[in-house]
């Protein structure tokens, strides 16, 4: 079985180490010490917390919140725009992750996309969703 240190169970959470830690001090998330003394998180106790943690998100989410089936979602920063006749290619950078959809010219100046807005970059199969935050 597995076991993740405090950094890799946050980039694996989405969070920040001290986040972790939080949780781990507060006894929602076990951990373990190794015998330099380094605390552990057992694999599968990371991924019943995981499944949790996400339960919880889903059904206290803000009312605001855009309703959709699509389940990946990445919120990010817009870092480039680029408009054509008919087509624009907007890319974001969210976390570690850069995404680049391609959609309508129309979609780009509806939602109002610039750089340096927060967006969510929505992905479903091959798709990429973006929505204004």
């Amino acid at each position: 079985m597995p076991s993740y240190s405090m950094g890799r169970a946050a980039r694996l959470l989405g969070v920040s180490a001290d986040t972790v830690r939080r949780w781990a001090d507060s006894g929602r998330l076990p951990t373990r010490r190794d015998d330099h003394g380094k605390r552990l998180v057992e694999g599968a106790d990371l991924a019943a917390f995981a499944v949790a943690l996400a339960a919880d998100g889903a059904s206290g989410g803000e009312e605001d919140e855009p309703r959709t089936s699509v389940r990946n979602a990445f919120p990010g920063i817009i870092t480039a725009v680029t408009l054509g006749d008919v087509a624009a290619q907007v890319e974001i950078q969210a976390g570690p992750h850069r995404l680049v959809s391609l959609l309508t010219r129309e979609a780009v100046e509806e939602l109002g996309l610039t750089v340096g807005m927060e967006a969510v970059a929505r992905v479903k199969a091959t798709n990429v969703h973006v929505d204004r935050v």
